[in-house]
């Protein structure tokens, strides 16, 4: 695991657990759309950092262990940097403009910021291939990108289950785009895989008044 993979989840992992017995820390670092749009905007950056239990910082942690060396490798130390804050960023600024009329509206966690890494390691690797525990036989990882994005989407509209559905397709696109950026040959190497993951993406854009803001 290379040093900054390292400390990015060290940091989760410890202002994780200062959440977990400090309710007043956990309360003030948290991303809540009435603070944020008060003025408390540093809560979209610490909010990625703290998790609601550890099942949640586990699953995080492992995803981001299993796919940032990769990215990093491909891209360097400073890129890799730049995707995963941008993507964590994007992720909750994309949640507060769905939520804005829900000023209780709260969440945490580096999903948005994972799913970035995740993407970009599907743009820089369209051939890399993923199986779990339920799932043994191996998937293409563009196959698990799209559709956990097309449920992300499909959760955000039906307010499915505990989860900031939306944070997950900001960080996508932030990771996306961010990838494209600093990345440019990506375009030409993987032309395919960039038209592919673009798809839902525009599809979202275009169609985000049908989904109803909450």
């Amino acid at each position: 695991m290379s040093q900054v993979v390292l400390i990015i989840i060290v940091a989760n992992v410890l202002f994780s657990f200062k959440g977990f017995n400090d309710q007043l820390f956990f309360n003030k670092n948290k991303f809540q759309v009435g603070n944020v749009k008060n003025g408390e905007y540093l809560r979209l950056f610490t909010s990625g950092f703290l998790h609601v239990d550890h099942s949640h910082l586990l699953f995080n942690m492992l995803t981001l262990y299993f796919f940032a060396d990769n990215v990093v490798g491909a891209v360097g130390i400073w890129k890799f940097v730049v995707i995963y804050i941008g993507s964590l960023l994007t992720g909750n600024i994309f949640a507060l403009s769905y939520h804005k009329n829900n000023l209780y509206y709260a969440a945490v966690g580096a999903s948005g910021a994972v799913m970035g890494v995740l993407y970009a390691a599907i743009l820089l690797f369209p051939d890399m291939k993923l199986a779990f525990i339920f799932l043994p036989i191996p998937i293409p990882s563009y196959v698990f990108g799209l559709g956990y994005l097309l449920y992300s989407i499909y959760g955000m509209k039906k307010s499915i289950g505990n989860i900031g559905h939306s944070a997950h397709i900001g960080g996508a696109i932030g990771g996306y785009v961010l990838t494209i950026v600093l990345f440019p040959d990506v375009i030409i190497e993987n032309k395919l895989m960039v038209i592919l993951l673009a798809i839902p993406i525009v599809l979202l854009l275009v169609f985000e008044k049908q989904l109803g803001n909450k």
